[in-house]
């Protein structure tokens, strides 16, 4: 499974507006410098999952994003789904790739069985990560190197 550019920026987004839940207004161009996105693009793309029903706004000097509902309530799955448009998507059966009346073979039955089965362990890890979780996790891995030194 791959993100698109515009997934990868809504999610990374969203994680930074669940960081702040519950302490207000997060302002678009703090976002945009944290998680180095195009703050044009970052305006557009959060508008499109404000539509969605995932953040809030408010206009003016003052203004910015916050989650509509808590992070432990958006699923990776519900973002992904209304961003991306599909979460994982199974090869082409023969009927609609246009070859009508080809009948796939075993192997081709046995490969398309097994993408299945990865397809729904996929489906269902994400839906049962939420913002919240992710948020935990990256929690973590900043305490994991907050310590370390690099030299070369």
């Amino acid at each position: 499974m791959k993100l698109s550019l515009r997934g990868d920026y809504a999610l990374r987004a969203l994680i930074v507006l669940a960081e702040h839940y519950g302490q207000g207004i997060v302002r678009i161009q703090t976002i945009s410098e944290q998680q180095n996105i195009p703050k044009r693009f970052l305006e557009q793309i959060l508008n499109d999952v404000k539509s969605g029903g995932f953040v809030e706004s408010r206009r003016g000097i003052a203004g910015g994003y916050q989650l509509a509902r808590s992070p432990e309530q958006i699923t990776l799955a519900d973002l992904i789904r209304y961003v991306e448009g599909s979460l994982v998507a199974l090869p082409p059966d023969t009927e609609s790739a246009g070859l009508r009346g080809v009948q796939p073979d075993e192997v081709q039955l046995a490969i398309r069985s097994v993408l299945k089965e990865v397809r729904e362990a996929i489906l269902k890890v994400l839906e049962h990560v939420t913002l919240a979780d992710l948020c935990e996790r990256a929690r973590k891995l900043r305490s994991n190197t907050a310590g370390l030194d690099y030299m070369i």
